[in-house]
Order: C-alpha cells, then structure tokens, then sequence
C-alpha cells in the first residue's frame, strides 16, 4: 500500500500572491492608458478613496477585493525580501 503524503499549503503565503498579482495587472493596465498608476494607488491606499483607482478595465472593483492593510502588508513583505 502507497503511502499519501498531506500537501499543506500556506494560505497567508497564497493570499498575498494573489495581492501580488492583482496588483501589478493593476499597475499595467493604468499605465497602458497613460495614467500615473504609483500615484493613483499611494492616494488610494493613504486615503481610502477608492475614487483615486480609475475604473479602466475594473481597476478600481479589482482593487477593492482586498484590504488596503493587506495590500501595504504584502508590498511592504515584498520589499523586504
């Protein structure tokens, strides 16, 4: 008889790939229309107002799927690394 082995999986670790990933899709698609996107999301993530993200290509809806602590924590893991 094979023995299964248990695949555990990090979630926190899962959760801020998807921020990760969200993020600079994100980034892209605001820069793709000519628009500062670093200043966009520093303004929105300073003072929760999400009117700063533009709504192209849901930017805006996107980013609003996740905490804006959770996403300067994954930025700020990210940088640190």
């Amino acid at each position: 008889m094979k023995e299964e082995k248990t695949t555990v999986i990090n979630t926190d670790e899962v959760f801020r790939e998807n921020i990760k990933e969200d993020l600079v899709s994100i980034f892209n698609d605001l820069n793709e229309i000519g628009y500062e996107p670093t200043k966009q999301i520093v303004a929105y993530l300073i003072s929760g107002d999400p009117g700063y993200i533009s709504s192209h290509k849901d930017c805006r809806s996107r980013i609003l799927k996740f905490k804006r602590e959770d996403i300067i924590e994954t930025m700020l893991i990210n940088f640190t690394k």
